[in-house]
């Protein structure tokens, strides 16, 4: 775990109901990363996210665009302490 870094972000915008988490979810699968990403009651999405840290720029990058229908406003990161719990990247309510 130790080659592991990990983020959570808050995405703002037009992120809830256009497909957002299910594009985050398809993109973190493919690029191996492990973690979960939720809407939130004040129309953000919230992400955790953990991998190597190139994989992690390529998965920021990617939340700065969203699907063709978001429209992101903001991407607030910071960095956290990897979770070696976690499996696989869901999507959490």
């Amino acid at each position: 775990m130790t080659d592991q870094t990990a983020i959570a972000a808050t995405v703002t915008g037009r992120v809830q109901g256009v497909g957002y988490r299910y594009s985050v979810q398809g993109v973190a699968g493919r690029l191996g990363l492990t973690g979960w990403v939720r809407n939130t009651p004040d129309g953000s999405v919230e992400t955790w996210a953990q991998g190597r840290g190139p994989v992690l720029e390529e998965f920021v990058a990617f939340l700065h665009q969203g699907p063709r229908a978001a429209r992101v406003d903001s991407v607030d990161v910071r960095p956290v302490t990897p979770d070696a719990s976690l499996g696989g990247f869901v999507i959490r309510s």
